[in-house]
């Protein structure tokens, strides 16, 4: 009979996405991570919680919800913590103080006043390669909460009226799930400004959104005000809508750090890597920290990440050359036979000019300057922040 049915083909695949969902919610819900969490809380704090919150083996979730569910992240998958984000300490405090507890522990807060419930929405926006999204990652990773990545094409359909049963579906698993944050990376690109020439249903796309953001059912009085919050990121804070905006209170400005950033960010890229501890004649050591804080002004987070990739491949590259010279089999080279990071291996290795041709041309003015008056790289502030202000006034 199943083959004389011509929805067989699409009533089997509802009930493989259906089994996918529900084995998903159930591995993270109830997987060690989350398990370990909960046992920093006893009893009488968790009640509160787990209360609003239905069992992953007992959840229904229509065909919309179950697409949704696939974007839950499980929290044992994400390796970035907030100790592996350099230079973002205040963000990462406030974060934690008037988003992450007041969402998921609300009885706390809620027993002072009303005012002190998390906010509907989170903007984090700045330069690309600044820290966004890895700030959304370590919040996926201890924030407590359900974490939903959502992507934007998971909420484009080809069929009319699709995108916005999808958008009203992201709300009801959240409800279901809750406290919930849902991340939107680039939100600029899915609600940006409204614009009287624009396609209908995505204007149709972003009023769902809206409506069931901050709209009339938006809380109840059997329900209470629900625990979601919208985590957004973006470079383009000026093409989002302003009623989006109005729906964000909380805006944190993620720019490009400044030189006490910059060498914290250095330390950590660098924690695992071997460096070069040796001191010349003159006293001054073979890996400078401070004449990298200096000459990295003006770059992003992901730019210092990329240039130490870079820099420690200078050592192995060496190591090889060596070896295939003395006719030795490179197969057999050995990590502690490599010698340590140096500091004009960030300024020696062949494609520097070429990505960064202004911090290549400061760092060998550097050097230069380094090896004249005899400085041995003391970073101070005074010294690092005059470099800065002296990189600002040339842009």
């Amino acid at each position: 009979m199943s083959r004389l049915d011509p929805e067989a083909g699409a009533k089997a695949e509802a009930q493989q996405k259906a089994l996918a969902a529900s084995t998903r919610l159930k591995s993270i819900f109830n997987g060690k991570g989350r398990e370990d969490d909960e046992d920093d809380w006893d009893d009488e704090e968790r009640a509160p919680e787990s209360g609003g919150r239905v069992a992953p083996e007992d959840l229904v979730l229509s065909q919309y919800e179950q697409t949704i569910a696939m974007e839950v992240v499980s929290p044992n998958e994400i390796p970035v913590t907030f100790d592996d984000i350099g230079g973002l300490d205040g963000i990462i405090e406030e974060l934690t103080e008037s988003v992450i507890y007041p969402l998921t522990m609300p009885h706390l807060y809620s027993q002072h006043s009303s005012l002190l419930s998390a906010p509907s929405g989170v903007l984090l926006y700045g330069p690309p390669g600044c820290g966004k999204t890895m700030m959304a990652k370590a919040l996926a990773r201890e924030s407590g909460a359900c974490f939903i990545n959502l992507h934007i094409s998971t909420l484009t359909e080809k069929w009319y009226g699709d995108s916005n049963k999808l958008v009203a579906a992201v709300f009801s698993l959240a409800r279901k799930l809750q406290p919930t944050i849902v991340f939107i990376d680039e939100i600029d690109a899915v609600l940006g400004q409204r614009r009287s020439g624009e396609h209908e249903a995505s204007g149709m796309v972003k009023a769902e959104f809206m409506t069931h953001w901050d709209g009339l059912a938006s809380s109840t009085k059997a329900d209470g005000n629900q625990r979601i919050c919208i985590l957004g990121a973006t470079n383009r804070i000026q093409d989002i809508d302003e009623a989006i905006l109005r729906r964000m209170p909380k805006k944190f400005p993620v720019s490009l750090p400044n030189s006490s950033q910059r060498r914290q960010i250095f330390k950590i890229t660098l924690a695992e890597t071997k460096l070069d501890k040796s001191v010349d004649e003159s006293g001054r050591p073979a890996f400078d920290l401070s004449t990298l804080v200096r000459v990295s002004a003006g770059m992003s987070g992901s730019d210092i990440k990329e240039a130490c990739r870079d820099a420690a491949m200078v050592p192995v590259r060496e190591h090889i050359k060596n070896m295939r010279k003395s006719g030795q089999n490179v197969s057999g080279i050995r990590s502690e036979a490599v010698r340590g990071l140096q500091t004009e291996d960030f300024f020696g290795q062949r494609n520097a000019e070429k990505k960064y041709p202004e911090v290549s041309r400061q760092a060998k003015q550097a050097i230069r300057e380094r090896d004249e008056v005899g400085s041995d790289g003391s970073g101070s502030i005074e010294e690092v922040e005059d470099f800065s202000d002296d990189e600002k006034t040339r842009a």
